[in-house]
């Protein structure tokens, strides 16, 4: 047999026009080894006889020895430096004299995966013809920047590379990488031929740390039923590494993402002061969060020792902050030190007393508007900037009008609900907590009603309220005990008048019932005179410490972050990074899992800030379990929860299919814009990859994640009715819509406006450290002579006011690698789906759209909550924004 000889005078472009039109007749030409194929069925008839001749008739067959047919394919490939280490690293290779040896180990190593099969790694024998399914790889790569990096490097650096691969090798569809540097790199993206793209981004640890080769698959979405044959084994495989095993101590290089409860809040080692109760099970229900495996305490082997600097807070590698971010967060750090630092030597003792509100506001910078200095004077240097949403006028104390707009258009907007039944009746147990009768009665309402009867007004639907009487009675003994915390669980009742604002009419103020012979609730009304002015601003005073409270713990820790962390951890154990639904939801799971680690170390844990700066102290996470019972995922969506919240009601002749009855409910006006554009987002993505039911129920990756969520990462409330079902398209454009709502839209409106709103304390305490005094108290008589005075010392003291401003503004403020609603960076995913690509570039223009139609609401003197003499316009839900504390822009993800 005579042999084709092929001459090729270099190496060709695998993606270049001459080699896809002639590589198939190129092939036919090779000369190839001979190879048996016998059919399963005939080889079972073989005899020794008939295996023997076999035999010698392919030892007569001469195989004639060739080269095989290779081709070039050039990429460039994107690594993030540390300039500064980068140099170090230079210099040690420079000094290290046996650096040709070292040379020798160290690069990066890169290998082509196609996304075919090779058929020549078929075990074929007379007995077996089986397919082991192992994909084509080329000859590894290497990239050894150490030679010929620029001193002057930029953070990212584009190095050439080029691979070797065979004629037939097909198309790549996934890069192995081994870093056999001593250090990790951050990989950003390759790209084969300018246009096969591989969207990395992520770290690549030391092959001595992690012996195993890092997967990164092209940007090409497939449903796992559709990978292409080549790269099937491998997508099985990344998320087996991803899920682990359960065991171990986590490390920071680590990519594993794993379950556990809450059990790392306290540090009873440490004292039986700083032990906390384990969160997540049947007693204290909670979602459960990333399992770190760090050793137990001493004392409590149910618990886990806190993060410290021999075994840190473990977060998975990628889920980490980027340097911008940590920047922005170590910044924000550094200017709250220095913001406290006179005040802190000047009010370095704890009961230091405020004299009068100008001491409060001498800690605030004089408004630039109202100064005779083009600049800052050295005097505020170091003072707070002041918020630019609440009004400190002389009394500087919160208005009713303020009062009323802040529950619709303020830093918790989602707490208020319409008053369905009167007198309202609490569901606590009474036989612990008292008679469930509110003390609140017609006679305390009816001069406020505008002629109507309480009934009347009900059925009129205009009355509301905010009821933390449930939320915080169970917890008031507790927070009681402590001598400079004191707190009630309270309702309130608004009115809506004919302007379209909630006026507040009536407070109910109810304690645990200690004394049979002595009340343990009482109402306070609007003022007639001076006592009851001064009643009426204490009683505003201490809803507001309640709802500061709720609003942290409960809207914005428990149904935002808490709530989020498992479908996050589901999806990365489950969810390959080649499925479509994964690409939909990455950029909405950025960061969260780095701001929930920081916030057990540092904000929600004993003695953290949280029990610091809030009325709830040690009873803070226990609250949260608590509120985790009524917490429905069902009820998360926007529509749905202004429903069940009896703010709207269900309308089809409505833009939103809803009609809301406040009509001037800011916040709820202009999240509808945003959930109905995400919504459309999502039905358009969906409907492209799932055309019918039979395409969900067909999806193991999908099911699994969804399942993995509610079963374990929500197990305490996994037999519920309730959960969404995902048997159709409609069922997985609502759950997604749901999700990225809330990491989007409801996270900013929680999130971005606690400097603005919260950062005036008179109007907003986070805690007060006294009752409001009766007749028969001792306090009464001080209270009466100089009510200014016992209003100021039921406030926290100026050094505990500097460092809730530094906190607040920190968790305010974004950072400027924020990414922002309707901003996708990564388009490229989709290239080859115009659907897609449309889709999101329609949704970036409905952000812009709604950008322009917030900004005319804002404008509107018949819109009384956000715009008028003195009314702060609502920027929250805005979606785009600068770096720093603004007051606006709507992130993708919880990311702070």
């Amino acid at each position: 047999m005579a042999a084709t000889k092929i001459e090729i005078s270099g190496p060709k472009s695998l993606f270049s026009s001459e080699f896809l039109c002639n590589s198939t007749s190129m092939i036919s030409r090779k000369r190839r080894t001979v190879k048996v194929r016998m059919p399963v069925a005939a080889t079972a008839a073989f005899t020794a006889v008939q295996m023997e001749a076999k035999l010698i008739e392919l030892d007569s067959i001469k195989v004639i020895p060739e080269t095989p047919v290779q081709f070039a394919v050039s990429g460039q490939v994107k690594v993030e430096y540390d300039a500064m280490e980068q140099m170090k690293e230079l210099m040690f290779n420079w000094w290290d004299s046996s650096k040709t040896a070292i040379d020798a180990q160290r690069g990066v190593f890169l290998q082509l995966v196609s996304s075919d099969i090779d058929p020549t790694k078929l075990l074929i024998c007379f007995e077996i013809n089986e397919g082991t399914g192992k994909a084509k790889v080329s000859k590894e790569a290497i990239l050894d920047w150490s030679r010929d990096l620029p001193i002057n490097a930029d953070k990212f650096v584009t190095h050439e590379v080029q691979f070797l691969v065979d004629g037939n090798f097909g198309v790549p569809g996934a890069i192995l990488v081994t870093n056999k540097n001593s250090k990790e790199l951050y990989l950003k993206s390759i790209t084969l031929e300018g246009f096969l793209h591989f969207d990395c981004q992520s770290w690549v640890q030391p092959e001595k740390l992690h012996p195993e080769k890092r997967i990164f698959f092209t940007n090409k979405a497939y449903l796992p039923n559709e990978t292409p044959m080549g790269l099937r084994e491998l997508r099985e495989k990344e998320l087996r590494e991803m899920r682990g095993n359960g065991e171990g101590v986590r490390v920071l290089s680590d990519r594993i993402y794993d379950y556990d409860v809450y059990n790392d809040l306290g540090n009873p080692d440490k004292g039986l002061e700083f032990a906390r109760p384990d969160l997540g099970g049947q007693r204290r229900p909670y979602p459960r969060r990333c399992r770190t495996g760090r050793p137990s305490t001493n004392l409590d082997p149910k618990s886990e020792t806190p993060a410290n600097e021999m075994m840190p807070m473990y977060v998975p590698r990628d889920e980490a902050f980027s340097d911008r971010k940590r920047r922005t967060v170590d910044a924000g750090s550094r200017k709250g030190m220095m913001n406290n630092l006179f005040p802190f030597f000047k009010h370095s003792i704890e009961g230091d007393p405020i004299n009068s509100f100008a001491d409060i506001n001498n800690l605030y910078k004089e408004s630039r508007n109202r100064s005779n200095f083009p600049v800052e004077s050295t005097a505020d240097a170091f003072k707070f900037d002041p918020p630019n949403i609440v009004s400190r006028e002389a009394s500087c104390c919160l208005r009713d009008d303020e009062f009323g707009r802040f529950t619709l258009a303020g830093m918790n907007p989602i707490s208020i609900e319409r008053l369905k039944a009167f007198p309202p009746v609490s569901k606590l147990d009474p036989s612990i907590y008292g008679p469930t009768q509110s003390a609140l009665r017609e006679e305390h309402l009816i001069s406020h009603l505008d002629g109507m009867s309480v009934q009347q007004a009900i059925k009129k639907k205009k009355l509301f309220t905010l009821d933390y009487h449930d939320v915080f009675l169970p917890f008031l003994s507790s927070i009681n005990a402590h001598p400079n915390r004191k707190a009630y669980a309270t309702r309130t009742i608004f009115l809506l008048t004919q302007f379209g604002t909630l006026k507040p009419i009536a407070i109910e103020l109810s304690l645990p019932s200690m004394n049979p012979f002595k009340p343990s609730k009482q109402v306070i009304t609007p003022p007639v005179d001076a006592t009851s002015n001064w009643q009426w601003q204490l009683a505003k005073a201490h809803v507001c410490s309640n709802d500061s409270g709720a609003h942290e713990l409960i809207q914005h820790w428990l149904r935002t972050h808490a709530c989020m962390e498992p479908f996050i951890i589901a999806a990365r154990r489950h969810l390959s990074v080649m499925h479509p639904i994964h690409k939909l939801l990455h950029p909405h799971m950025r960061y969260t899992m780095d701001i929930n680690a920081r916030a057990r170390e540092l904000l929600i844990n004993a003695d953290g800030i949280i029990e610091s700066f809030f009325s709830t102290k040690e009873c803070s996470m226990e609250i949260t379990s608590l509120a985790y019972k009524n917490w429905r995922f069902d009820m998360e969506s926007l529509p749905a929860d202004l429903i069940r919240r009896g703010i709207a009601e269900q309308d089809p002749t409505e833009p939103h299919g809803i009609k809301l009855l406040i009509e001037d409910y800011p916040y709820a006006n202009d999240g509808l814009l945003i959930w109905s554009a995400i919504e459309r987002l999502v039905k358009d993505y969906v409907n492209h990859y799932y055309p019918d039911s039979n395409s969900i129920r067909s999806d193991s990756e999908l099911n699994t994640w969804y399942y993995e969520s509610i079963n374990v990462g929500h197990a305490d409330l996994r037999h519920e009715t309730w959960w969404p079902k995902i048997s159709t398209p409609d069922d997985l454009v609502s759950i997604l819509a749901t999700l990225i709502w809330i990491s989007s839209a409801k996270h900013a409106a929680l999130n971005f406006g606690q400097y603005h709103y919260g950062g005036y304390v008179p109007v907003r305490p986070p805690y007060m450290r006294r009752l409001i005094p009766n007749e028969d108290d001792p306090e009464y008589s001080n209270f009466v002579s100089d009510p200014e005075g016992y209003f100021l010392s039921s406030l926290p003291s100026l050094k505990e006011m500097t460092s809730l401003l530094s906190v607040l503004d920190m968790l305010s403020t974004h950072s400027d690698d924020e990414e922002y609603l309707g901003d996708r960076k990564e388009l490229s995913t989709w290239r080859g789906n115009p659907e897609i690509i449309e889709a999101f570039y329609r949704f970036s223009m409905e952000m812009k759209a709604i950008e322009k139609e917030i900004d005319r609401r804002n404008s509107d003197p018949k819109l009384r909550n956000r715009c008028g003499a003195g009314v702060s316009p609502y920027q929250l839900l805005l979606p785009f924004s600068g770096p720093g504390v603004s007051c606006r822009g709507v992130p993708n993800s919880i990311s702070i």
